[in-house]
């Protein structure tokens, strides 16, 4: 399921980034294939290219921050998993 959530996440901000690109003179076929990649990393740094920096700061920075939590517990599930919780 949170697989699922995570790629049709990706669709739509692709979807967006394609559609919106074209009305400020971008290449959507660019910000497209970055949307699906990178996801709310490449919202971000499209809005902060497109003159709505606020916005495009709040969601880089979060979204960088999830990113760096996730890999967090990664890495911490790994050290469990081969250390032991002794």
């Amino acid at each position: 399921m949170e697989g699922f959530f995570g790629l049709a996440l990706n669709i739509i901000l692709t979807i967006y980034l394609v559609i919106d690109s074209r009305k400020h003179g971008k290449n959507p076929i660019l910000w497209g294939v970055l949307g699906f990649v990178f996801g709310a990393i490449a919202l971000g740094i499209y809005l902060i290219k497109t003159d709505r920096k606020l916005v495009g700061w709040i969601i880089t920075i979060l979204s960088i921050i999830g990113y760096l939590l996730i890999i967090l517990l990664v890495g911490l599930a790994i050290f469990f998993t081969t250390v032991g919780f002794s």
